[in-house]
């Protein structure tokens, strides 16, 4: 059988491309290996019946305001994708028990920061003021091609209308670490601490440069726009998305592992599948898989390829991540106030320093004494996730070593995750405790992915990096994941890459996916 593109892997990404390519009238058909879409972003019941827990994404405001959802949100809705808004965003807590957040509520939010420095409050407002008018520009960077003439476009509409400072300054901004980012406009420690713990959910300790732009973007999006969770788990775009493709003349096999894909002179030709089934692409094979497994595995070697491979090859992988998933009996009883209740997620990454020792702990394969959580409650905010009165809660261990040698706190003595997972957990509980006191009390199931447990579960966390690649200055913009192949085409005719090793790199955007479909449709 024939198609006109064949998708390999049916994350977000690959989904979104499939569905711009079928709604321009080509075949297409989007094969997966596991039992069911979505890559990193799925929705599962691990714990308990009826307690369904995001395994990985659980944050869906980039799919939210995203192109490609802007393009089809009708079609979506009416399959039923549902968003469930956050009022209360995020918040970090620290050590003296206190904490600060991040709302819709303008004013709640400044007087909070108000009341530990009222300069900093003035700051803050004065940022988001600022944001308002630069959100357009920026966002308009991050959602084109690299390089194109799209972005080149946004760079010359930017210098029109703000000036060369301004294109300074947001370069700057970009190569900017986010503690030299932070220091310069706010003066509280807590404040700079707050935002700085986003750096963390891509592989940005405090000084680490380049890492400015997430925290900005997030506490300014989260401030202006809010932020939403799917209506019972995650996995409500990749449903909506894969019955608007199938609406479309598409295909989704599942359970279906491509094995090889095939080429003949120089050119993509087609898959051949696990079980010996060939098919067809006679446009193009588009590779929503991590650029090590699409050649170092489903390519035969080429020696004309040698160079690019080299480099495929040292793409870097990002730290590795842990997830705890917990039933509850109820939510977590925060020392630092009831209110902290009502936040999508509770950041425990209580200083700059932690964060910079935890980094410098995982990169050096120690596991960390004392590592960074993303504390997700999301049955605050959308109570169908579990049964009436109970909870689920989400965590995500930030950062942590994909394989280790020792422990940097001297307690745990094993060979590898599979081995020291469980005991790892209890440390994190542990941490979580002392924030939260009684919450085992709560704990009616619990469930664990190691990083080599996230590996299994999808093949494209490598080491349990849940960004498919480093985020580093070397690996990102032009340079991902490879320089001089930042437009998804590879040294092999009619075959493309997409996903999170791709430019914009890592969230739940489609951008990757839908840029790509909008290429090939043209």
């Amino acid at each position: 059988m024939s198609y006109d593109a064949i998708i390999v892997g049916a994350g977000h990404n690959g989904l979104a491309a499939a569905v711009h390519l079928a709604a321009k009238g080509w075949k297409v058909a989007v094969i997966e290996g596991n039992a069911e879409p979505g890559g990193a972003v799925k929705t599962r019941e691990v714990t308990l019946p009826g307690f369904r827990h995001d395994l990985c994404a659980m944050n869906l405001s980039m799919f939210a305001g995203s192109a490609f959802f802007a393009q089809y949100k009708d079609e979506l809705l009416a399959e039923g994708l549902d968003f469930v808004p956050a009022a209360d965003c995020f918040a970090s807590v620290f050590r003296d028990n206190t904490y600060l957040g991040v709302g819709t509520d303008l004013e709640k939010t400044a007087g909070a920061i108000a009341d530990i420095s009222p300069q900093d409050a003035a700051a803050w407002r004065t940022m988001l003021s600022t944001f308002g008018a630069d959100a357009p520009h920026i966002f308009g960077l991050l959602g084109s091609p690299m390089p194109s003439m799209a972005a080149a476009k946004v760079v010359w509409k930017a210098w029109r209308e703000k000036g060369t400072g301004w294109i300074y300054d947001t370069a700057r901004m970009l190569l900017a670490s986010p503690r030299d980012f932070l220091d310069a406009r706010f003066q509280n420690v807590k404040l700079k601490t707050m935002m700085a713990a986003w750096g963390l959910h891509l592989d940005f300790a405090p000084d680490v440069a380049g890492g400015a732009l997430f925290p900005y973007l997030e506490s300014m999006a989260n401030q202006a726009f809010g932020m939403v969770i799917g209506k019972g788990g995650a996995d409500t775009i990749i449903k909506a998305m894969a019955a608007v493709l199938k609406n479309k003349g598409g295909e989704l096999m599942l359970g279906t592992r491509v094995d090889k894909i095939t080429t003949s002179g120089g050119k993509a030709t087609g898959v051949v599948l696990a079980d010996g089934r060939r098919y067809e692409a006679k446009r193009a094979v588009i590779a929503n898989v991590h650029p090590q497994i699409l050649f170092g595995k489903l390519l035969d070697q080429d020696p004309a390829r040698q160079e690019f491979d080299g480099k495929i090859k040292r793409f870097r992988a990002g730290p590795g991540t842990m997830m705890i998933h917990l039933a509850l009996s109820g939510l977590p009883d925060w020392t630092a106030g009831k209110a902290l209740q009502n936040f999508a997620y509770v950041h425990i990454a209580p200083d700059l320093e932690m964060m910079s020792r935890v980094y410098a702990e995982a990169m050096g394969g120690l596991l960390p004494a004392e590592p960074a959580l993303v504390v997700g409650q999301p049955t605050a905010i959308d109570p169908s996730r579990a049964p009436d009165g109970q909870h689920v809660l989400w965590i995500q261990v930030r950062v942590l070593p994909a394989e280790f040698h020792s422990d940097a706190a001297g307690q745990i003595r094993g060979a590898g995750w599979d081995e020291i997972k469980d005991i790892y957990a209890e440390r994190v509980l542990d941490i979580v405790e002392r924030y939260a006191p009684g919450l085992r009390g709560k704990i009616l199931g619990r469930s664990v992915f190691s990083p080599v447990d996230l590996e299994r579960e999808n093949p494209n966390l490598i080491g349990g990096d849940n960004l498919s690649g480093s985020h580093h200055l070397d690996q990102n913009f032009l340079f991902r994941p490879v320089a001089g192949y930042s437009r998804y085409k590879t040294p092999v005719t009619s075959l493309y890459m997409c996903g999170a090793s791709t430019w914009p790199g890592a969230g739940t955007g489609a951008g990757s996916g839908f840029m790509l479909g909008k290429m090939l449709a043209k």
